[in-house]
């Protein structure tokens, strides 16, 4: 009976920790998925919403499925990191193989439930999980093709979104997306070996083959081709009298988080970003305010 209470104990703090493990603060990532029920107008149809809602959530526990599976490879690396030491594997207050089973369970349950909805929006969150893990086990050593794959997780999304509500997606849609992903995945980069730049090669191998003047010039590259794209996207939009006037908001919010790299150090986590920065927040609400209400 005493060995039974000291289990029963040790339920609301292991569950605690599964869901810490979760990483629900980096769930704002996969916000990208309402993207095409909000641009094709339809999220207030009928039953729209609802299956973006469901599309959001199962992208949400894939990515924390992703999240363990990365935590549980890199547990001993990031104890020596400065913040990802206090992860629950990393600082030793949850079990890895508990946290692996539970991760196991999830995905197979996300993916049974996201092919009750469409079987291509199924698949699509298959690759994006396969994708990520041979990202998580090997191919994040890979120079450049580190920041393509980071690049990719953003852009699957957005086809998921669409995928979950059956729309189609215009070409500069997919490309301004690839190429924001593209910015944030470079700042990313930036940001660890900004943080990390003394001892790189213990953290992250990958970091040696990148130099901050290196990642400046991509950074400079994607810039202007998220510019150009969405610049693009909203002029050859049937709705092009709405969406240009979004363009600036556009261009605040690029120029505001590339403010935020090269004067605060910032750009690690665009959505610790996103939630912190009051500028780029409001920003955000107005822009999504104003897509919502002149398109829907």
């Amino acid at each position: 009976m005493k060995w039974l209470i000291m289990e029963l104990s040790k339920i609301p703090k292991g569950a605690y920790l599964l869901f810490k493990q979760l990483r629900p603060k980096q769930w704002t990532k996969n916000l990208i998925v309402f993207a095409a029920p909000l641009f094709s107008m339809q999220l207030m149809h009928e039953g729209v919403f609802l299956k973006s809602l469901i599309g959001f959530f199962l992208f949400c526990f894939v990515s924390s499925c992703v999240y363990i599976l990365n935590d549980f490879v890199d547990r001993k690396a990031d104890r020596m990191h400065p913040e990802k030491k206090h992860r629950p594997m990393a600082s030793g207050a949850l079990n890895p193989l508990l946290a692996l089973t539970f991760g196991f369970l999830l995905l197979i349950s996300s993916i049974w439930a996201a092919n009750i909805f469409n079987s291509l929006f199924a698949i699509c969150l298959s690759i994006y999980f396969i994708i990520n893990v041979l990202y998580s086990l090997k191919l994040k050593h890979i120079v450049l093709l580190d920041i393509l794959l980071i690049a990719s997780g953003f852009v699957l999304r957005a086809v998921g979104g669409a995928l979950v509500i059956n729309v189609p997606l215009t070409e500069w849609f997919l490309l301004c997306a690839l190429w924001l992903s593209m910015f944030l995945a470079v700042s990313k980069r930036r940001h660890e070996l900004f943080l990390l730049q003394k001892t790189q090669e213990t953290h992250r191998k990958v970091l040696k083959n990148y130099s901050i003047a290196l990642l400046d010039q991509y950074n400079s590259i994607f810039t202007t081709a998220t510019i150009i794209s969405y610049a693009l996207f909203a002029f050859s939009s049937e709705h092009s009298e709405i969406l240009m006037w979004s363009i600036p908001l556009v261009l605040y919010g690029i120029c505001r988080y590339l403010y935020l790299i090269h004067q605060e150090g910032k750009g690690g986590k665009p959505e610790q970003v996103l939630l912190e920065d009051k500028p780029i927040l409001i920003t955000t609400i107005i822009y999504v305010l104003y897509i919502f209400i002149t398109l829907t």
